[in-house]
């Protein structure tokens, strides 16, 4: 493939999904194993099946890559190794990587295999990129809320190093990798591929503690599917490698309409046929699955319009408002095409509930509207109103239409091939095949060519019958004759020479790629660190308000950080801090953008005595200052530990959320424990996100500009469906976070940490008053001194019992 034309990336949740991708024209796929996948709800794929598919995939001219786009837990480290080395053998193209540890297993194990890293390692910036290139990747796929403006500004500061992204499908409102909301609330973790989709849920806002009135506006956080597709010409020109379909737990109708509709455009886009009927896409995009299309983040910041709030499940295409219902139709005027047989549902505003919906059985229109009927019975009609929208959720002419696209074993969708054709006057006729890709067979006639005397081997007269590739994976692009006088060879000999290649040309792409790989077992993978008697406890603090840092001040024997969300404070935060004979550590913002490096800058001139490192661009940033690695570097395994603390000279890294007591141990076994601190009191951050509720529903902007800065005047919450509120912080990059409502403790656990050789506890603050705050702190004291037991900790304070997203979480 032309180095320079994007990858078209579909994705393969199963074999028809697959199959579906390949037939409807998209260059790679991408597709999960049993195990180690962010989608675990897919069918997936075994590891056996692994040589079927790279053999059928490299055969159409596709490329398979393999999410292992997971945390890695210490216990796994061993599966993990004998998953890659199935992969590498079966010849796959490259894996999807999100946990940095893993990243530096596969190239002990092999120097060469591919690598991309994953959206779920939430790069956002240069630095990211270059932070994931150092680690061996080759590709980056950046995060979603990335928007043309700033990838523009990236790719010339990494020398066009070749980045993906998403252009179409269901948008996660968190930064991925970064979003802890379904372990928080169900124990299912989504960077172990077991998102509940808690943001698709309905949440009530309370301001200042009252309930806003947001009419039928319910679902505060679940934002529209991403369509890039009318941008295509502008993310073509910025010169990405790669445009991403999402979609693993969706249909292969779904992976084949979307797909086919992206070929379609792309090839528009790089003047390879004619502009499509965009009306058309945008009718088989909503057919296909829409909860509302938007271009998402692409095209820069609207939060009056990336989250409609309406609904948060499939709706499709839109056909109107009801006019007038009898006991047996209902009038509508009608905005899209409709027909007996389509399926439909009525929206009457409260999509949490059963909604009356079915199949038409007439439509009998007038003018601009329409009557439609029913069958006897399927409707209540008395549950439908007049202004009820309806929405079209079945098109079986479509689904028809998809289907034909890979049904059969034949293949539908065919791949360019370049031909040479050379010979002379008493020499054989050679036939030189190339693919999109490289790969090149010569095949060479049995019989010498001789003097034409009517019909010569013009150009035409090769491509005919050269190019008759029905049937097959290719088609002929080009072909160059050089061919030396007028010369002639039976038809039935170019017609075998044009089987030859095929043939030979199918058995070469079918031959597993043949990457390097380490053949004796890897060393021990853990470090076994030797026990030692850990040093006395310390207790840190983490505050978020002026208030709750002038308590924390008048106490001892505490290690004291500060997140604000105003930085411009943490200067006078230091000072106070420095009057009161303490050292204060401060959190830069937990996302770093192109344009956004002000920030980091604003943190440093504090002149703070250290920092909480977040992300990618704070470990170069603030490299050579004292810093501690935050949670969201998701260190899970002695691997990612090692290098993030040898290559950047960290003090401390706090352990992964995503831990569990075991896991926790098991870390802590294989490491040094004085590598790191363990968050044991919290309101676990659930959602982090650059979606903004308080400028989306306190306001008429569209982003800081113009949003009046709500977040300023108002303390907010979103309630829940079993009604628990959890608190609404905004940062200084504007970007939300949703905390927890309920505090969680893991103090019946400090005993065994500290046994452990553990020695440095943190415990955060959100909401809570300055008094609320001292109680607490003086708990913990005691709880480290031994004077009060962990179980006793946490019901005094009818605290839940809970380390990081899951107590007590299925090993594996």
């Amino acid at each position: 493939m032309d180095s320079k034309r994007p990858e078209l990336l579909a994705p393969a949740g199963d074999w028809a999904c697959l199959k579906a991708a390949v037939e409807n024209g998209a260059d790679a796929v991408y597709f999960g194993l049993n195990r180690f996948n962010a989608r675990m709800r897919a069918e997936n794929f075994g590891t056996e099946q692994l040589p079927e598919i790279m053999a059928y995939l490299h055969r159409r001219g596709v490329k398979g890559y393999v999410t292992f786009n997971t945390l890695i837990f210490s216990h796994e480290l061993a599966a993990a190794e004998q998953y890659l080395r199935a992969i590498i053998t079966a010849g796959v193209d490259a894996v999807i990587v999100q946990d940095i540890g893993l990243c530096r297993l596969i190239r002990q194990l092999s120097p060469d295999f591919p690598l991309h890293g994953s959206t779920q390692m939430t790069v956002t910036s240069t630095a990211g990129v270059k932070f994931v290139r150092e680690l061996g990747c080759q590709v980056v796929v950046l995060a979603r809320e990335c928007s043309i403006k700033e990838i523009s500004r990236i790719m010339p500061e990494v020398d066009n190093f070749p980045l993906e992204i998403f252009v179409h499908g269901a948008l996660c409102v968190a930064y991925s990798g970064q979003c802890l909301t379904s372990e928080a609330l169900g124990g299912r973790s989504a960077n172990r591929g077991e998102c509940a989709q808690a943001c698709r849920m309905p949440y009530h806002l309370i301001v200042d503690g009252q309930e806003v009135a947001l009419g039928d506006q319910n679902y505060l956080l679940s934002p529209q599917d991403l369509a890039g597709l009318e941008l295509l010409p502008e993310l073509v020109d910025l010169g990405l490698a790669s445009f991403k379909i999402e979609g693993r737990l969706k249909s292969p109708e779904y992976v084949a309409n979307i797909t086919k509709v992206y070929r379609q455009a792309l090839d528009a886009a790089l003047g390879l046929r004619n502009t499509p009927d965009p009306a058309q896409d945008r009718y088989d995009l909503e057919m296909g699955f829409s909860r509302g299309l938007y271009t998402g983040w692409l095209a820069g910041i609207d939060h009056q319009a990336l989250v409609h709030a309406r609904f948060g499940k499939k709706r499709g295409v839109y056909l109107g408002h009801i006019l007038e219902v009898t006991r047996q139709q209902v009038r509508i005027h009608l905005e899209a095409p409709l027909q007996a047989g389509d399926g439909v549902v009525f929206d009457c505003g409260h999509p949490d509930q059963d909604e009356e919906g079915g199949s038409v059985y007439g439509v009998h229109a007038q003018g601009s509207e329409a009557w439609l009927e029913f069958g006897h019975g399927h409707l209540d009609f008395r549950r439908i109103r007049v202004g009820d929208r309806l929405w079209k959720t079945k098109d079986p002419a479509l689904e028809r239409r998809v289907r034909q696209t890979f049904a059969g074993e034949a293949p539908r969708f065919q791949r360019p091939l370049m031909l040479e054709v050379y010979g002379a006057v008493g020499e054989f006729l050679t036939v030189v095949a190339r693919d999109e890709h490289g790969y090149q067979v010569r095949v060479r006639s049995a019989m010498p060519l001789v003097t034409a005397d009517l019909q010569p081997l013009t150009s035409e007269r090769l491509r005919e019958q050269l190019g008759r590739l029905g049937g097959t994976a290719f088609k002929l692009g080009t072909l160059s004759n050089h061919l030396i006088a007028e010369v002639m060879i039976p038809l039935k000999e170019l017609n075998r020479l044009r089987r030859a290649y095929v043939l030979q040309l199918d058995e070469l792409r079918a031959k597993p790629l043949p990457w390097q790989l380490r053949a004796e077992p890897l060393p021990e993978l853990t470090f076994l660190s030797t026990p030692t008697n850990p040093d006395a406890p310390n207790l840190i603090v983490l505050v978020r308000s002026p208030e709750q840092l002038k308590a924390a001040l008048q106490l001892a024997s505490i290690t004291l950080y500060c997140e604000l969300e105003d930085i411009r404070s943490y200067r006078e935060a230091v000072n106070l801090a420095h009057r009161c004979g303490k050292l204060l550590y401060v959190a830069p913002p937990r996302i770093t953008k192109p344009g956004e490096e002000s920030l980091l800058r604003q943190v440093r001139a504090s002149q703070a005595d250290g920092y909480l490192i977040r992300n990618y661009d704070q470990l170069s940033f603030f490299d050579g200052e004292y810093c501690i690695g935050d949670f969201s570097l998701n260190v899970t395994n002695p691997l990612t530990a090692a290098y993030l603390k040898e290559r950047f000279n960290l003090e401390r890294l706090t352990a992964s959320y995503d831990l569990d007591i075991q896991q926790l141990t098991d870390l802590l076994t294989a490491t040094p424990p004085a590598w790191f601190e363990v968050t044991i009191h919290q309101h676990m951050p659930m959602f982090h996100m650059e979606h903004c509720v308080f400028c989306a529903f306190l306001s008429t902007g569209t982003d800081y500009t113009n949003c009046g800065r709500p977040c300023e005047h108002h303390q907010v919450k979103l309630r829940d469906r079993v009604g628990s509120e959890h608190v609404l912080k905004a940062d200084a990059g504007c970007r939300n976070t949703v905390f927890n409502g309920r505090a969680q403790t893991a103090a019946e656990y400090v005993e065994r940490l500290r046994k452990l050789g553990l020695a440095d506890f943190r415990i955060e603050f959100v909401h809570e008053t300055p008094q609320q705050m001292q109680d607490i702190i003086s708990r913990y004291q005691q709880l480290l001194n031994g004077q009060i037991s962990g179980s006793q900790l946490w019901r005094d304070l009818q605290l839940q019992p809970q380390l990081g997203v899951t107590r007590g979480s299925q090993r594996g």
